[in-house]
């Protein structure tokens, strides 16, 4: 057998179908669309329709709350912490603050700070200023001789929450 002699099994490269081509093609005149109507155009969608139906997101009755005043935080957790220590990204020696977890690649981007989570093993010595922690966070951070200050958040303002509203 030779490079040349190599080709697909019949049927296994198929064209595309050419719409609008022709009575001939198969696919002329409606392009196999049918006759007029919505769905016949371009960009035309009509989901959740159900034809006259009470839609199922109508019939459905309306569940939960969305605060649109909650703290959403970024979330590093203490074996993230430590990773980056070994990696050389933080100094252990120095006060880690938000700025330089964020500057480590860890806490992405977030509008009301980062909390401290307990997942994950720590092994340095360190003095932490987050915006939050949880409780076997601080904990874990203790154990190692270590310690976080954790600052309030403070309340939107007016605007602040004016905007929050109006990004969901």
């Amino acid at each position: 057998m030779r490079l040349n002699d190599l080709r697909d099994n019949a049927g296994a490269r198929k064209n595309r179908k050419r719409v609008g081509r022709g009575a001939g093609s198969g696919t002329g005149k409606t392009s196999g669309r049918g006759h007029k109507g919505q769905k016949s155009r371009a960009g035309a969608s009509i989901n959740g329709f159900e034809g006259g139906q009470m839609p199922i997101y109508r019939r459905l009755p309306k569940r939960g709350f969305k605060n649109h005043f909650r703290k959403e935080f970024a979330v590093v957790n203490i074996g993230d912490v430590q990773k980056a220590i070994d990696n050389g990204k933080l100094d252990a020696k120095k006060d880690i603050d938000e700025v330089s977890l964020r500057g480590a690649g860890l806490g992405g981007k977030t509008k009301r700070g980062i909390r401290l989570l307990a997942n994950g093993k720590l092994d340095a010595k360190l003095t932490l200023r987050v915006t939050g922690a949880s409780k076997a966070a601080v904990i874990a951070v203790e154990k190692t001789g270590g310690s976080v200050v954790v600052a309030q958040v403070a309340k939107p303002t007016a605007q602040q929450a004016a905007e929050m509203e109006s990004e969901s």
